[in-house]
C-alpha cells in the first residue's frame, strides 16, 4: 500500500546535502551556452545554509579544479532535482540566458526522462493529469490538488518490463514544469519512482540507492543561431 512518508511528521528545511564527488561533466560547449551532464545527488543551485554551498551552479561559477575553468556569468534557466541526473542547458551570457528563459516559460522546449517505477505498469502509454500545489505542512513536499494546484501533464511510455522484483522503465514527457511532478505523478498511479524519498510505497524507497529518475533529452532553440537543439544524455541506470 502507499502511504506519504512523511504523513506522522513535519519535514523541516533541515536537509544537510552529503558532498557529490562525481564531477559536472560538459557535454557541448560554444559562446553562448553549455550542455552540461548533472550527476545525482548534487543541488542545482546553492542553497541559503552555507553548508550547502555546493551544486552545479557553483561549480560552474568557480570552476572544477583539473575538470572546467570557470564560467562566471553562467545562468540555470532551469533546474533539476537534488536526485535527478541528467541534461541541463547553461547560458554563458544574459542575452542567451534572457533567451533560453522566454523558451522554457513558454513551454516550448520539450524534454524527456527515464525513470524506475516500482511495479508493474499496466498500460504501454498514457497521460497523467493531476493538478499540483505546494504542501505547506509538509515542506518540500507537493499534492495533488485538483481545485486549487496548477495544471500539470505528465506523458509516459514504456521502455522495459522487470521482474524480480517487478519494476517498469518508463521514458516520460512531462508537458508542464512543475516542482516534483513526474514524482508525485508516479506516486498518485500507484508506481513511486525507486529510490524517491518523498513520495514513497512501504518500500519503494529502500530498492534503489539514489533517485532514478534522468534527464535524458531537450530540444529546444539555439538563443544565438535560431537552429533546433536536441541533445541526448544516456541514462546511467
Amino acid at each position: 500500500m502507499l502511504s506519504p512518508s512523511s504523513s506522522s511528521h513535519v519535514i523541516t528545511d533541515d536537509f544537510i546535502a552529503p558532498a557529490c564527488n562525481e564531477p559536472v561533466e560538459i557535454l557541448y560547449q560554444d559562446d553562448a551556452i553549455l550542455l552540461i551532464s548533472k550527476p545525482s545527488g548534487l543541488l542545482s543551485l546553492s542553497g541559503k545554509n552555507p553548508l550547502n554551498r555546493d551544486s552545479v551552479h557553483y561549480r560552474l561559477v568557480h570552476g572544477q579544479a583539473g575538470v572546467t575553468s570557470p564560467f562566471p556569468d553562467a545562468k540555470l534557466p532551469h533546474r533539476l532535482d537534488f536526485g535527478t541526473s541528467g541534461i541541463m542547458v547553461v547560458g554563458l551570457d544574459a542575452a542567451s540566458s534572457k533567451h533560453l528563459n522566454k523558451q522554457f516559460q513558454a513551454s516550448t522546449v520539450k524534454k524527456h526522462y527515464v525513470a524506475m517505477l516500482e511495479g508493474s505498469v499496466a498500460d504501454d502509454q498514457g497521460k497523467i493529469q493531476a493538478a499540483i500545489a505546494k504542501d505547506k505542512t509538509l515542506f518540500p513536499r507537493v499534492k495533488i490538488c485538483q481545485n486549487t494546484g496548477k495544471a500539470a501533464v505528465s506523458e509516459y511510455r514504456v521502455l522495459e518490463r522487470l521482474a524480480d522484483p517487478a519494476r517498469t522503465l518508463v521514458r516520460y514527457t512531462p508537458l508542464t514544469g512543475r516542482t516534483h511532478q513526474l514524482r508525485i505523478h508516479s506516486y498518485n498511479i500507484g508506481h513511486p519512482i525507486l529510490g524517491c524519498d518523498l513520495y514513497t510505497s512501504d518500500s519503494s524507497k529502500q530498492k534503489a540507492d539514489r533517485l532514478l529518475l534522468h534527464a535524458s533529452d531537450l530540444h529546444f532553440e539555439h538563443p544565438v543561431s535560431g537552429e533546433a537543439v536536441h541533445w541526448h544524455c544516456p541514462c546511467p541506470f
